[in-house]
């Protein structure tokens, strides 16, 4: 479980997190959902320790960051798996060399120890064979799959995902949604997922926070979105007339 209380962050002078405060739950797909500019991308590296906040409280299972040790803290990253955006892999090493890097630089497991685990995430995401391929060599899906591999080599207990679907076609961003639940329950991981995709909410979306200026403005779970008066949520998830006729039919039926 990850737990952030009254976070705060501003950038020269303007604020951009406005006292957020959330549980992330263990063993479940989080989703932090809002409109470009809301915070959402801000909230999650501040989370992973790449932003620092002006004020607030994240902890980790109850391991606050900003009282640990930088060993504490270190161990915290060991046990933390990230998928960016744009899947940040390394262009002049092989897909495996790309999977091994956590491992070279977190454990000291033997060369045949880190291939054999090379060789069971790519079985988990389906790529095996790919090793010695480079990432131009495969296509935009595989490589986020790689990336997902990547993430989870360590057998991670916090799983960060920055947008997984971007650039991805509908078919294979249903693909990478599936993946990522199956590995959260797998791992039982606290999963923590960034994204404006309304098929990804709907498909995998067991707790829901909706930012809006910095501010949480909503949360609830899939079945709920059909339900609620927030206004804010309704804007940015009705927005769309497809969503508009499933919401007139949900509340019709009066169940999801």
């Amino acid at each position: 479980m990850i737990e952030v209380k009254n976070l705060y962050k501003s950038f020269n002078g303007k604020p951009v997190l406005k006292g957020i405060s959330a549980v992330f739950e263990t063993g479940k797909t989080n989703m932090i959902i809002g409109r470009s500019g809301s915070g959402k991308t801000v909230f999650l590296k501040t989370m992973l320790g790449l932003i620092k906040p002006d004020k607030g409280i994240i902890s980790f299972d109850g391991r606050i960051w900003d009282q640990l040790s930088l060993d504490e803290q270190r161990q915290i990253r060991k046990e933390v798996g990230v998928v960016f955006q744009g899947n940040a892999l390394f262009d002049s090493m092989t897909i495996e060399e790309n999977i091994k890097f956590p491992m070279r630089m977190f454990t000291n497991l033997s060369p045949t120890e880190k291939k054999a685990r090379v060789n069971e995430v790519l079985a988990q995401v389906n790529l095996e064979g790919v090793n010695d391929k480079y990432p131009a060599e495969i296509s935009g899906g595989m490589q986020k799959r790689v990336a997902l591999a990547r993430a989870i080599v360590l057998y991670p207990k916090y799983l960060f995902c920055d947008e997984p679907n971007s650039g991805l076609d509908p078919k294979t961003a249903i693909i990478i949604d599936n993946l990522i639940h199956d590995l959260t329950i797998r791992y039982n991981t606290t999963t923590v997922i960034n994204t404006h995709d309304m098929n990804s909410i709907m498909e995998i979306g067991e707790k829901i926070i909706l930012l809006k200026d910095g501010h949480k403005q909503w949360e609830g779970d899939k079945s709920q979105i059909f339900f609620t008066d927030n206004p804010d949520l309704n804007d940015f998830v009705f927005s769309s007339s497809l969503f508009r006729k499933v919401k007139e039919l949900v509340q019709k039926e009066g169940k999801f």
